[in-house]
């Protein structure tokens, strides 16, 4: 026999016994519905109650990054002070969401947001704009006068 074709052989899957037919290739089936099932009930086995109306979930990071949830489903219990999040979640900046997240903010963010505040510091800026503006030189008084 030629190796090559012993090989192919070797590698094909076999579903029964001696005398059944060979499949062309091997197929996983792989669900994630059902993990996402197996957890929501044990969560109800744990007692969480979902908590309606919540629109946007924002969880700070050390490194200065957000985990931000939009649209989350959040299940709670309030005695054992026990929160379950699911949803589709994005990393973001800090800086991306700065405006809207402010009152979020607690006092272990407030150094960072110093430094935020030193890198966008007024001086800086206007320096900066002051360099993009030409110098106005001549008379456009006198020379609209002149063109009517």
């Amino acid at each position: 026999m030629n190796p090559e074709k012993l090989k192919n052989l070797q590698e094909q899957v076999r579903i029964g016994g001696k005398g059944t037919a060979r499949r062309k290739k091997k197929v996983v089936h792989r669900s994630t519905t059902g993990d996402d099932k197996k957890v929501q009930s044990t969560l109800k086995k744990l007692g969480l109650n979902q908590i309606p109306g919540i629109e946007e979930v924002n969880m700070f990071r050390d490194d200065g990054n957000v985990i931000h949830f939009t649209n989350p489903r959040v299940q709670a219990l309030l005695p054992a002070n026990t929160f379950a999040i699911s949803g589709h979640a994005e990393t973001k900046p800090l800086t991306e969401l700065l405006p809207s997240v402010l009152s979020q903010l607690g006092t272990e963010n407030i150094p960072g947001l110093k430094e935020l505040a030193k890198s966008f510091a007024p001086g800086q800026q206007k320096s900066a704009a002051e360099d993009d503006v030409p110098e106005l030189t001549g008379d456009f008084e006198q020379a609209a006068k002149t063109d009517a």
